[in-house]
């Protein structure tokens, strides 16, 4: 099977919102009036990104899953995506797996493939994603202000407690690493929740590498910190109570985890009624962990009020480099 048969048969359909789509060298998309495009991209590596053992229907779902999340932070609406793959040889049956829970996602979302590139060599997808926001609602990192709630979204930490086992630092009872795995490899972007805050969020950042890491993004662009209630924060594990994880590790999944996928908004206490309609309309359990404060930095407070002293780190790609 060539390339432009591969294309052709696994990737290629036709679509009802974009001006063009597969076929011409460039596709064609128009911004509806009053919308801004969104635009974001994302890379999966095997071996960095995901285990060469996962199931392709769950990479699919992933691979596009990640940017998604992005759009997600934005406040944006799904609308178009490309495609680029690298893989060692043609194998109908990953391509099978992969384009059925890559357009399963795309589907729900109302996400249209409309063009990307195949190539062979190692392991390589690549994701650009196209949204709409209208002019002037998009959700920003640089809006946090002190005095501000901190919230996330869904649950944090499972991710990380799945790759902790397949490193063999953990034994988990076979349910928790069933589900810990499926929240590392099938994460739900929070597009619907994205959408319903706009103009009641002051800032947003999905949480790719951690909750510490991707909150500081929001602080740094802010010039703002943070407090967070670490006992609240705790319970964001949705393991807990079917499993007593450590408290070492549970700190190190929940804060500084990565993979997970959700959002790490701020908003004015006086939108809390606002934020929980939010939540409710758009299917999306949403946790008040926080607040914003003018010193910079982040404080983890226990159950005394008393700031936790030890450091985490979030991931960083080129942290050993």
């Amino acid at each position: 099977m060539g390339e432009f048969d591969l294309i052709e048969h696994y990737f290629k359909k036709p679509v009802r919102h974009a001006d063009l789509g597969i076929g011409d060298d460039c596709a064609l998309l128009s911004a509806s009036p009053g919308q801004q495009l969104a635009i974001s991209t994302d890379m999966l590596v095997e071996g960095r990104h995901f285990l060469s053992t996962v199931n392709p229907a769950r990479l699919g779902h992933k691979a596009l899953s990640v940017n998604l999340s992005d759009l997600a932070a934005c406040g944006a609406r799904p609308k178009a995506f490309l495609l680029s793959l690298a893989m060692p040889r043609v194998d109908r049956t990953w391509l099978e797996g992969f384009s059925e829970g890559l357009f399963r996602l795309a589907e729900a979302h109302e996400c249209e493939l409309v063009g990307g590139d195949t190539t062979q060599g190692p392991l390589n997808i690549s994701i650009t994603v196209f949204g709409e926001v209208p002019h002037g609602q998009a959700l920003l990192r640089s809006g946090a202000q002190s005095g501000d709630d901190l919230y996330v979204s869904g649950t944090l930490g499972d991710a990380r407690l799945a790759l902790e086992a397949f490193r063999g630092t953990v034994q988990l009872p076979s349910p928790v690493l069933e589900s810990s795995r499926l929240r590392m490899e099938m994460p739900t972007p929070r597009v619907a929740l994205g959408m319903a805050l706009r103009g009641l969020a002051s800032a947003a950042a999905d949480i790719s590498d951690g909750l510490l890491g991707d909150l500081s993004h929001i602080l740094r662009a802010s010039g703002v910190g943070a407090c967070i209630d670490l006992p609240k924060a705790e319970q964001l594990l949705a393991c807990l109570p079917h499993w007593p994880c450590p408290e070492h590790l549970l700190h190190t999944c929940v804060l500084a985890g990565g993979d997970d996928y959700e959002l790490v908004f701020t908003a004015p206490a006086a939108v809390r009624e606002q934020v929980q309609q939010a939540a409710l309309l758009s299917q999306t359990p949403v946790s008040r962990i926080g607040a914003i404060r003018a010193e910079p930095g982040i404080q983890l407070l226990d159950r005394q009020g008393l700031v936790v002293q030890r450091q985490f780190q979030s991931f960083d790609h080129f942290a050993t480099a």
